[in-house]
């Protein structure tokens, strides 16, 4: 099979660039070393739509979240996505952290990102909203087959062949692929991929976030997203309301090198749980039903490197995509969609969304998380 352009993962970034591409004429082919798309990173993370409001000024990661807002009703709308547009508070839980808080509110000014201090402190952030990652990346995933892109699950990438004119993947079954341009999306293993065309010019390490999840204390839903005041290291632990209903709180930020070790520690649950006690009172004494880890594909002193390979102009790397990446996904797919054409893919108009299914089961996307992994 050949395509104008090959994506290698189909997670949420991948899910995000093949229907941008697919929207605009292109050829596509999406290929998914698991099962199912959204089933590494994009379906372990929070579900939360980020407003960028505490994003750096002038980084390209902030550009993107940014744009991605802009962006992204339309495509919810269009693909029926569930979406709890709650806002977020944060609250400082000390004195000295109030500075921290102004800081935060003068950083979402400078980005246009609503955001106002409370009488009592509180900084109050509107527009974050709570998703189904799982729902989002399927969703991504179906509207891009039904434009036309090519799905292909348990396509492990072992190998690229390089001819005069195209790229072609090979499968670990021996199967094989052809595209004028490639896109890399594999998370957690691209720079694996990115090594299969002689680039070692990024390292990925596997940053472990662990979460737990509750049932409402004395079933009063959670009306918002509570956040920490932040470090320099983390965002800190987050509490936060589910599309159904749930309470998560987390995540942990675990550094570590093993890439297949989605476990959750022994000691993660003593790690979250003061620390989301005392963002929410009310979880005191609470126990969880379950938990889950996630790990978010960090770049060892790179963030958000997209752009042609030096080893290979017509592979584009999109790699070191961190925890923001749902949120980012549609910003970074306009941004590949112009790499390509440069590329020399030429793209049409933007066509209207088709609606449609592409659901996962009836489970609760964290609940298929943690069955997953634990499998």
């Amino acid at each position: 099979m050949d395509a104008d352009v090959g994506i290698i993962g189909a997670g949420v970034v991948g899910c995000a660039v093949a229907l941008a591409l697919a929207r605009r004429d292109a050829s596509v082919v999406l290929l998914e070393a698991e099962a199912e798309p959204g089933l590494a990173a994009s379906g372990t993370n929070s579900g939360i739509f980020h407003t960028g409001f505490d994003s750096a000024p002038g980084e390209l990661e902030t550009e993107l979240i940014l744009r991605s807002a802009a962006l992204r009703d339309p495509v919810l709308d269009a693909l029926d996505v569930p979406v709890l547009r709650c806002g977020a508070l944060l609250r400082p839980l000390a004195e000295d952290q109030r500075e921290t808080v102004a800081a935060l509110a003068a950083n979402a000014e400078r980005n246009g990102v609503e955001a106002r201090i409370r009488d009592d402190g509180a900084l109050e952030v509107p527009g974050e909203a709570v998703t189904d990652p799982v729902s989002y990346t399927l969703a991504l995933a179906g509207a891009a087959e039904r434009l036309g892109a090519k799905l292909h699950t348990e396509f492990r990438v072992v190998a690229i062949d390089r001819t005069d004119e195209r790229l072609i993947f090979e499968g670990a079954h021996g199967e094989q692929v052809g595209c004028s341009v490639a896109v890399n999306c594999a998370g957690l293993r691209a720079d694996e991929v990115a090594r299969l065309v002689g680039d070692d010019s990024f390292e990925i390490y596997p940053r472990k976030g662990e979460f737990l999840v509750f049932p409402p204390p004395d079933d009063e839903p959670l009306e918002r997203i509570l956040l920490p005041v932040p470090t320099n290291r983390t965002k800190g632990v987050l509490v936060f309301p589910t599309i159904d209903g749930r309470v998560l709180a987390g995540p942990t930020a675990v550094d570590q090198e093993d890439k297949d070790d989605w476990s959750v520690r022994p000691q993660a649950r003593d790690e979250i749980l003061p620390k989301a006690t005392a963002v929410w009172p009310a979880l005191e004494g609470a126990d969880p039903i379950a938990a889950y880890a996630g790990l978010r594909p960090a770049g060892r002193g790179v963030n958000y490197l997209i752009g042609p390979s030096s080893a290979c102009p017509r592979l584009v790397n999109v790699a070191a995509i961190r925890s923001t990446g749902l949120s980012a996904s549609l910003g970074i797919a306009e941004r590949v969609c112009e790499m390509v054409e440069r590329l020399g893919i030429p793209l049409g108009p933007e066509r209207f969304l088709e609606p449609g299914d592409r659901s996962p089961s009836s489970r609760p996307w964290w609940q298929r998380t943690a069955e997953y992994r634990a499998a």
